[in-house]
């Protein structure tokens, strides 16, 4: 719109297809009157008076929000660890995925070149069609409800408010697209995060069948939610190395420490497992940080007592403590 255009409509106000709001409270109850009548605009950081003031729009005012959670055991009792996604549409796609992926095992198989091919639980395509069905599909008028996506020892849940979209059929879910969200849809669309022909449950569906996976679970009604069997860990398969990783995992939750700093510490943790001379010189050169950095690590290993620094300052080297050994060999599998 041109500014000589606006101009007009300033002059000549509000009308019965015309309306300025000064903020965006109770701006769902505008569009569904005007839904309801024969439709028309709405002019946002206006007020009464028809003078400009502008506006901030943030995620506070259309409730997107993704919450992820990490439980202990099968219930919703024990939360291990929890994000709060709240940016635009797409980071906290995004974002939700991260988590995920976080938290997945993973497992590889050799492809006969020097790059292993990375295969987790549950193919991280069918996760992540169903972060964005949910996303695209949540009911955005109801205040104070999230996109969930909670993972427990035995299922991954992904929820939505909203239910099946009106119109939809329970008998054609799966077969045919309804767009709860079209504006929303038409984003995801040209970024080519979904094809808008209602085929995100077929390619969830086919890509749990091509891992040999159970089929997912769909629940209707108030909420709408989808549900990944996770497959039961084989202890036959286990290697020591997986055990030291799940129990850095799980020493980091316990500790709040993710992401780089986490990998390090478990590769640390890995290395005095195996008996190997640590250099944190090498150590830092082999991770790409300062020494300053691996020194930061260390000490927060020696101040959980889980390693420990034995003989001279010159011969000497660290050493997995007796309790970093125990907290190892009681992990969990």
């Amino acid at each position: 719109m041109k500014k000589k255009e606006l101009q007009q409509i300033l002059e000549e106000g509000e009308g019965y297809r015309i309306e300025f709001k000064e903020s965006l409270t109770n701006i769902d109850k505008e569009f569904v009157s005007f839904s309801n009548a024969s439709g028309g605009k709405i002019f946002l950081g206006i007020t009464d008076d028809r003078k400009i003031k502008g506006i901030k729009i943030t995620n506070a005012y259309f409730h997107t929000a993704v919450t992820c959670a990490l439980y202990k055991g099968i219930e919703k009792v024990d939360v291990l660890d929890r994000r709060d996604f709240n940016e635009d549409i797409i980071n906290n796609i995004d974002g939700a995925m991260n988590f995920l992926k976080q938290y997945i095992p993973v497992r590889y198989e050799m492809t006969g070149t020097p790059r292993r091919k990375e295969i987790p639980e549950i193919p991280y395509d069918a996760l992540r069609e169903a972060v964005i069905n949910a996303v695209a599909h949540r009911d955005y008028f109801e205040k104070g409800t999230n996109v969930m996506v909670e993972i427990f020892d035995d299922r991954i849940e992904i929820t939505n408010f909203g239910g099946l979209p009106k119109g939809l059929k329970l008998e054609d879910f799966g077969k045919k697209s309804v767009l709860r969200n079209p504006n929303i849809a038409d984003l995801l669309h040209r970024i080519e995060y979904i094809e808008k022909m209602g085929t995100g449950i077929s390619k969830i569906r086919k890509l749990l069948k091509d891992a040999k996976l159970p089929p997912p679970k769909f629940e209707f009604g108030t909420f709408f939610t989808v549900i990944f069997t996770r497959p039961k860990i084989k202890t036959s398969i286990e290697t020591p190395e997986d055990k030291i990783e799940r129990f850095g995992i799980k020493f980091g939750i316990k500790f709040g420490i993710k992401n780089s700093r986490l990998k390090r510490i478990i590769n640390i943790i890995t290395m005095l497992h195996g008996e190997k001379i640590f250099s944190i010189a090498d150590f830092a050169v082999k991770a790409g940080v300062t020494t300053r950095l691996i020194e930061k690590d260390i000490k927060f290993l020696k101040e959980q007592s889980v390693i420990e620094f034995r003989g001279s300052r010159k011969t000497g080297r660290y050493v997995l403590t007796e309790k970093g050994k125990k907290m190892i060999r009681e992990t969990n599998v």
